[in-house]
C-alpha cells in the first residue's frame, strides 16, 4: 500500500473526533490535505476552522469551510495535524512545511490534539528528520552558532520565508533522547521563535495509517474513553 493511501486512511479516521457545531484547528501538510478534503463532506456539521498556514486557509476556503482567527474563537476542542516524526510518547517533530510556529500555537490552545500520519513517521528516537527551527532573520548566524553548541548541524532552508516573515534552519545530526528538555533549552536561545519539537505539548492521539488489514492504529486517548488509553497497549506503542 502506498504512503498516500495510508495518509488518507489516517486522515479520514480523524473525522470521528469532530463534535457537532464546533470550530476546530487544522494543521498543514500532505496528510492534512487529505483531512481537509474529507472534512468537506461534513462541513455542514462545523462552524468553521482555525488554520495554521496560508496554504491551509486557501484549501479550507476552496471547500467552503469558514476560517476564523484564533483570538476570536479560542480555546478549541480539537486540533488535527500531521507529523514528520513521532515517538512512543506521542512527541513529535514538525515543521517540514514551515508552519511550526502557528501549529504550535494552535496545539497549545486546543483541548485535544490528534496527530494523523502514515506508519513510516513512527520512530524510536526523534532526530533522523532534521529539526526545523524558525528564527528571526537578523539572528540567523547567532542562532546557528548556538545550535552547533548543542551538537546539531544547522542548514538554512533555501527559498523559504515563513508566513510570519522569518527563516527556517533545519538542524541535522541530532539524536533527541530527551525531547522536552531539548525543546526548553533551544527555545531559550535568543532569536529563535520556536522549534519544531512538540514534546512539552505532545499529541494526545496518534492515528497511524498502516499497510496491514487493520487500516489505522490508534495510540493515546480514545475518543470514547474520555482520556484513557483504550485502543493500543503501552507495549504496542
Amino acid at each position: 500500500m502506498s504512503s498516500d493511501a495510508m495518509k488518507k486512511r489516517a486522515a479520514e479516521a480523524a473525522l470521528e473526533y469532530i463534535e457537532e457545531n464546533t470550530v476546530i484547528g487544522v494543521g498543514t501538510g500532505s496528510t492534512v490535505n487529505y483531512f481537509i478534503d474529507a472534512l468537506s463532506r461534513i462541513k455542514h456539521r462545523l462552524d468553521g476552522a482555525v488554520s495554521s498556514s496560508e496554504a491551509t486557509t486557501q484549501r479550507l476556503k476552496a471547500h467552503g469551510i469558514p476560517v476564523f482567527d484564533l483570538n476570536a474563537v479560542g480555546p478549541l476542542p480539537l486540533y488535527v495535524d500531521g507529523a514528520d516524526e513521532v515517538n512512543a510518547q506521542l512527541q513529535l517533530i514538525k515543521g517540514g512545511g514551515g508552519a511550526l510556529t502557528r501549529e504550535k500555537i494552535i496545539a497549545a490552545a486546543s483541548e485535544l490534539f490528534v496527530c494523523i500520519a502514515d506508519q513510516a513517521k513512527r520512530v524510536e528516537v526523534l532526530g533522523t528528520f532534521p529539526l526545523p527551527v524558525e528564527v528571526i532573520p537578523m539572528a540567523r548566524s547567532h542562532v546557528g552558532r548556538e545550535l552547533v553548541k548543542h551538537g546539531g548541524q544547522p542548514v538554512l532552508r533555501e527559498h523559504c520565508v515563513t508566513d510570519n516573515g522569518n527563516l527556517i534552519l533545519d538542524v541535522y545530526n541530532l539524536a533527541i533522547l530527551e525531547p522536552a528538555t531539548l525543546e526548553a533549552r533551544l527555545n531559550n536561545i535568543v532569536g529563535i521563535v520556536t522549534v519544531g519539537l512538540f514534546a512539552q505539548r505532545p499529541a494526545d492521539v496518534l492515528l497511524l495509517g498502516t499497510a496491514d488489514g487493520k487500516g489505522v492504529k490508534v495510540f493515546g486517548r480514545d475518543r470514547a474513553a474520555h482520556g484513557q488509553y483504550a485502543k493500543n497497549s503501552p507495549e504496542d506503542r
